[in-house]
């Protein structure tokens, strides 16, 4: 199922107040993975997620999320981003359907060294391009 009609230009990426947003690939496993491990106590604590997410992964397991991460971005059924500040990444947004038609849920954490950026992504939703006036 396709999130946003065709005709909408999904941004490949955004920069504002330091933050670099790019689609997460798999290529970025490595940063990903070494970011969420280190927080996740931070990333519980943060609305949106629980205990399901994040959880104990292998390496290869993150990438395999990754992947599918990136699937759903091609396919247009949802959109993952990272977040790097200074070339580190210090966090992801993700914006997948939420149940209604044309609604979107919008998620991000960041890094537990880096917790003033919560408030930071939270504060910029709109930057995911994916507005109800855009649609």
């Amino acid at each position: 199922m396709v999130f946003v009609p065709e005709s909408f230009q999904v941004p490949p990426g955004h920069t504002a107040e330091g933050l670099e947003l790019l689609p997460l690939r798999p290529e970025h496993n490595e940063p990903d993975y070494e970011a969420w491990t280190t927080s996740v106590e931070h990333i519980h604590h943060t609305p949106g997620f629980d205990d399901r997410w994040p959880h104990e992964m292998t390496p290869d397991e993150n990438h395999a999320d990754l992947e599918r991460h990136w699937a759903d971005f091609l396919a247009r059924r949802g959109f993952t981003y990272t977040v790097r500040q200074a070339g580190r990444t210090v966090g992801c947004v993700y914006i997948y359907p939420d149940g209604d038609e044309g609604a979107a849920k919008v998620k991000s954490w960041v890094r537990s060294d880096t917790p003033e950026l919560d408030i930071v992504l939270y504060r910029h939703r709109e930057l995911d391009g994916l507005a109800d006036e855009d649609r």
